[in-house]
């Protein structure tokens, strides 16, 4: 008897690891067709990829739309238990230097309902026409598979020069997304340039995602997203807001992926693919079970 109760706690353990469903964001580093073409590059991109149910790509800097289109068809290529879509925002700058965001997920278990592009918003009392040097790219997708079926994510690449203030702006686009989809469950991710000489101790008290504890911050102040040994900053963040998207997180699972090192590679070989760590969080399948209730 005792040995089937063990039986039976491995293997709903195993379940619940199947099945969470895995949130990756990763600034690939001007992302275009000479990545594209690098067989090497790509083939570490493929394994960094197919370990994510949906992956949040930034810097993408291919004006034709070729890369984002070879990569997506190569990740359902390399893996075939899956199948893979993408949805892209516009091509976003405030001059010649253009970037966009794209979604990458498994279309076998998730599905967009509905995607927004934050518009060019006129900062009150100066002459700055953009808050954002690349306004956020939203997307809302329906996972049924997940304990929480409504997903909302807010996609977000910040200049490094007003990082802070891009921060705390992010606070509005959050209220404006709960006035449009009426909708409190949120999760924001991307490169944030949320460490180091960007931030300030003063400053991040004026940064409302930062001050309002009802924002739950993933990847803390003390992790690593960079890939160069002498750096040692969470650039790449994960926040969350709202009871039903918190209480879906599996416990611990908010972590940078080291792929140097998953992958045994060397400082040079992983600054090829990027300068930055994917970062990622699981979220829990309808019947997830803790290890202490089994």
């Amino acid at each position: 008897m005792r040995t089937a109760s063990l039986l039976c706690a491995l293997w709903l353990c195993t379940f619940n690891v199947a099945f969470s469903l895995k949130i990756c964001a990763f600034n690939v580093q001007s992302f275009g067709e000479s990545k594209a073409n690098n067989k090497k590059v790509m083939g570490i991109l493929l394994k960094i990829l197919s370990r994510c149910d949906l992956s949040l790509i930034q810097e993408v800097r291919d004006s034709k739309g070729r890369a984002i289109q070879t990569l997506v068809k190569d990740l359902n290529r390399f893996d075939e238990s899956n199948s893979y879509s993408y949805v892209e925002s516009e091509r976003l700058g405030r001059k010649t230097y253009k970037e966009q965001y794209v979604y990458i997920y498994r279309n076998n278990v998730l599905k967009v309902k509905e995607q927004y592009q934050y518009a060019k918003l006129e900062a009150q009392g100066t002459n700055d026409t953009n808050v954002f040097s690349r306004e956020p790219f939203i997307v809302r997708f329906h996972s049924p598979t997940t304990l929480t079926k409504d997903l909302v994510f807010i996609g977000q690449h910040t200049s490094p020069k007003s990082a802070m203030k891009e921060m705390d702006e992010l606070y509005n686009v959050f209220k404006e997304i709960y006035r449009k989809w009426k909708t409190e469950n949120v999760m924001i991710l991307g490169d944030l340039n949320a460490a180091c000489g960007y931030v300030t101790i003063k400053g991040w008290r004026a940064v409302r995602l930062r001050s309002d504890p009802k924002f739950q911050w993933l990847i803390g102040d003390e992790q690593d997203t960079t890939v160069r040994e002498k750096t040692h900053c969470a650039y790449d963040r994960i926040i969350v807001h709202g009871r039903d998207i918190i209480s879906t997180i599996v416990p611990g699972s908010a972590q940078p992926f080291n792929f140097k090192e998953a992958f045994h590679l060397t400082e040079e070989e992983a600054l090829g693919v990027s300068d930055h760590f994917p970062v990622e969080v699981d979220l829990k399948p309808k019947h997830y079970l803790l290890r202490s209730e089994l």
